[in-house]
């Protein structure tokens, strides 16, 4: 075979590099392995930086002093109203649909209202002003759409209150503790970015044909909603649902591992030795149970994520924290991707943006293994 490249096949691309970026790094400066936004790492950001900080660092390069954020955090509450267009959709679409199908079709119709709507593809300046308000927006539309399908009436945003605060208070029509704001917080910062993902990359391919924006975010939801990208939050809490006791745990991972199932929210792509945004959450996990007086769940977690990192070597990933965090919430279970996708909506974003500023059209080789050439023959000699 030639020595073109084509005879290197990467199954699921992996350890391919496509893309050069600024905004994310999942092997750490030192190489040791780590996550950091823009050479943040994770660890120092955590805590200490909100969610709306995080965006305006991933929309705008760094993170804001005072006035910036106070002006960003300002022009997103401008953003969180959605067109009634939308909210009567909402109400015409059945209350079975899947929220993630709702949002890919909310993001789509929110584009045709957007000031920027005709700007061009490579405007950067009018990129970051629809990604301000898309992330604005998407909170919003998961928020209200719950709502709907509940049959409960509207809760409108309140601008005394930060993104992940006004985000629950939405949702549940009562502003939240201060355990469980932080803890949201957190956790949508923690999903904010992640580098070249399946969704991410999703993004990039659309965007590199010169799309809009909201165009390369509909095709990152419909990526993100597979089990194997962002529903693998909601398959985590459905192990913990299938265990049920504390007292059932460690005899029904042990079995489960006998019988080589494979148990959702372990192992990563990337992350061999532990994704540290696990570690982060499960603190909080424990603090939210202290809270609502409910360890149980915590307790049937532990020995599942011992056996099956002594046994598989797969250490949790962050699906497997959040899962039991945002159930400390009342949140339903099918919230969790659309949660991930509104926080991951700013990284997404990001890296449309830095696509359309050096773009090159994406366009990866196949290497063929079917039949080799033949003749079409008659029909009557088939």
């Amino acid at each position: 075979m030639s020595g073109t490249g084509l005879d290197e096949y990467h199954p699921g691309l992996e350890g391919v590099i496509a893309n050069e970026t600024a905004i994310a790094n999942i092997e750490g400066t030192d190489g040791a392995g780590g996550l950091e936004y823009r050479g943040y790492r994770i660890e120092d950001l955590a805590g200490r930086v909100s969610y709306e900080e995080t965006a305006f660092l991933l929309l705008h390069g760094d993170l804001p002093n005072p006035g910036q954020l106070a002006e960003f955090d300002r022009r997103l509450k401008a953003a969180r109203a959605i067109p009634d267009a939308l909210l009567t959709l909402f109400k015409q679409i059945p209350p079975h649909v899947h929220p993630m199908d709702v949002l890919r079709t909310s993001v789509s119709v929110l584009a045709h209202f957007d000031p920027d709507v005709d700007a061009a593809p490579t405007d950067h300046a009018a990129n970051v002003r629809k990604a301000e308000r898309l992330t604005a927006q998407m909170a919003t539309a998961v928020a209200y759409r719950e709502r709907v399908r509940k049959g409960l009436p509207l809760v409108a945003p309140r601008d005394d209150l930060d993104h992940a605060a006004n985000f629950l208070s939405m949702v549940s029509g009562k502003a939240p503790s201060e355990t469980m704001r932080e803890a949201f917080d957190l956790s949508l910062v923690l999903y904010t970015e992640h580098e070249l993902n399946a969704s991410t990359f999703s993004a990039r391919v659309t965007a590199s044909t010169l799309s809009d924006l909201h165009s390369a975010i509909v095709a990152a939801v419909g990526t993100l909603k597979g089990p194997l990208h962002g529903g693998a939050n909601e398959e985590a809490w459905k192990v913990l649902e299938q265990v049920g006791s504390p007292d059932n745990a460690e005899q029904w991972i042990k079995d489960a591992l006998a019988r080589k199932e494979r148990i959702m929210g372990f192992g990563h792509r990337v992350y061999k030795h532990g994704d540290p945004r696990a570690a982060i959450l499960k603190r909080s996990c424990a603090a939210l149970a202290k809270e609502v007086g409910d360890d149980r769940w915590e307790r049937i977690a532990e020995p599942i994520e011992r056996e099956v990192t002594a046994q598989k070597h797969l250490p949790p990933n962050v699906d497997w924290p959040s899962a039991r965090l945002y159930h400390y919430m009342g949140l339903d279970i099918d919230l969790y991707t659309p949660i991930f996708a509104m926080a991951r909506v700013a990284g997404w974003a990001a890296h449309v943006i830095e696509q359309l500023d050096h773009n090159r059209l994406m366009r990866p080789r196949a290497r063929y293994i079917g039949p080799p050439l033949r003749e079409v023959q008659p029909i009557g000699k088939r």
